[in-house]
């Protein structure tokens, strides 16, 4: 879908700025201009190609997310039947499962999204979201829940997750409690692989509703699939916003062009920065609320996908960057001084949005003061843009390369479209990187000691090392 002019490029309303990057306004250690002319472009070209060589083997699903409205529909039809049953919606699930569900939660609905009356809400249920199975969070959560008047949503694309299989297993018991074994049923929805797992077998021998994770997809590249769709639809969100924006992004960071596509720039920019410059920190730090899940949400994908061993000849070399979550203004009080003073061991990626409904006017109260007259006549917004524009020309003047991205507006296509943009940076940097992106290894291991010593079957009971009282007390 790579355009062949400038002008016929998708207005993808967001603006990538990295001159903070770059040797000219850096006192130290920034990018060589004539790298993006020269080298990194070479290596863009090959990650250009690696990548599309794995879209044609057909292991990147989450490309073709944006394109198949008839799965969209199906969700819209499946959420707007439940949406009128049922007046919350309980999503059971982790990592992958859920941290894109909390990112559209915060920027589309807002946080208090709960506390709304029913009119507020546009009649639309509240949404609740448990992926941590610690059991006072899980107890808080169904203590507070009217489970006679709430949908569970299991996400789980294996059907085998243990924190998810336990987290049901806690629901449904109290559900049959509550409506019985039967009636039960009808407050479940599974979200799974479309053939294999037990929850698709459940749900084929219980007749219980399921929606279908794209074989192709990773749970942490499935959030414009059923997985964030459902809990978007059925709270009134625009998907089809949502899939726009993630569709002109992805036509956008198409092209064979390092300049022109901005999905390039961040991984070929953010790779340079750990392999080259000793930066392997990236620190997204958005200047807005509503963004905050979504650092977290940045920092699975980041963390999974890239930090893996190289196989190579000479030996498995391990590799990847460690992504780290701020949000300005706040974090401006805590992080800064580490990002200033610190260990130059760190890039840090602004976040920030154009326009908003309601810039909050700063009353002209208490001129005599000082630390208070100069705010007078500004608004929230302005305060939190400049910030961050002094933030980042900050670090700069400290020799600390950053850049900033922009949106016009924190929307639904704009969701859509970061969404899409930092998977496909994630999987161009996979390449730089020489590593699979989509595979994650190194979590396997402790998956299956926990079966072991939980008693599942297939699995051995592993032998623990005894504390050792020399470093114990």
């Amino acid at each position: 879908m790579a355009a062949e002019a400038e002008d016929t490029l998708p207005d993808t309303g967001l603006s990538l700025d990295y001159g903070n990057f770059m040797a000219p306004r850096l006192p130290e250690g920034g990018v060589d201009p004539e790298l993006l002319q020269g080298p990194m472009v070479r290596d863009f070209a090959r990650a250009h190609a690696t990548v599309q060589e794995a879209r044609e083997r057909g292991e990147m699903g989450f490309f073709q997310l944006p394109y198949q409205r008839e799965s969209a529909a199906a969700v819209r039809d499946v959420a707007d039947s439940f949406g009128q049953w049922f007046e919350d919606v309980l999503v059971l699930g982790i990592g992958g499962s859920t941290l894109g569900t909390l990112s559209v939660r915060d920027a589309l609905l807002g946080r208090g999204w709960n506390e709304l009356s029913l009119e507020e809400r546009d009649h639309f249920p509240r949404l609740h979201v448990l992926e941590n199975p610690d059991p006072a969070a899980v107890s808080q959560v169904l203590d507070r829940l009217d489970l006679r008047r709430t949908l569970c949503n299991v996400v789980s694309k294996s059907g085998s997750t243990a924190e998810t299989m336990a987290q049901l297993l806690v629901v449904e018991g109290r559900l049959r409690e509550l409506v019985g074994e039967e009636k039960a049923r009808g407050h479940l929805l599974l979200t799974t692989d479309p053939e294999r797992g037990d929850l698709r077998a459940l749900a084929r021998e219980k007749g219980i509703p399921a929606l279908p994770v794209p074989p192709n997809v990773g749970g942490r590249f499935s959030v414009l699939s059923p997985v964030g769709l459902l809990p978007a639809a059925v709270t009134g969100v625009d998907v089809d916003g949502m899939l726009d924006g993630a569709a002109r992004m992805e036509a956008r960071c198409a092209v064979p062009e390092l300049p022109k596509n901005p999905a390039g720039l961040l991984a070929v920019l953010l790779h340079h920065a750990d392999r080259e410059l000793n930066l392997p920190i990236h620190v997204l730090m958005p200047y807005t609320e509503g963004l905050r899940s979504f650092r977290l949400w940045f920092q699975q994908l980041w963390a999974e996908s890239l930090g893996k061993l190289r196989r190579g000849d000479a030996g498995d070399e391990p590799v990847g960057p460690t992504p780290v979550g701020a949000v300005g203004p706040v974090d401006q009080h805590s992080l800064l001084q580490l990002l200033m003073e610190g260990p130059r061991d760190k890039a840090t990626i602004f976040l920030g949005v154009r326009e908003v409904d309601d810039p909050v006017l700063i009353p002209n109260l208490h001129g005599e003061r000082g630390s208070m007259a100069y705010l007078g006549g500004h608004t929230l917004k302005a305060l939190v843009d400049t910030e961050r524009k002094a933030t980042a020309e900050a670090l700069r003047r400290a020799g600390r390369p950053n850049l900033t991205l922009e949106v016009e507006r924190l929307d639904a296509p704009a969701m859509g479209g970061l969404f899409m943009l930092f998977q496909i940076a994630t999987v161009y940097a996979g390449a730089l990187y020489g590593v699979n992106p989509l595979d994650q290894p190194g979590v396997e291991l402790g998956k299956e000691l926990t079966y072991g010593l939980l008693g599942r079957q297939g699995f051995s009971a592993p032998d623990l090392l005894e504390p050792d009282p020399r470093w114990s007390v």
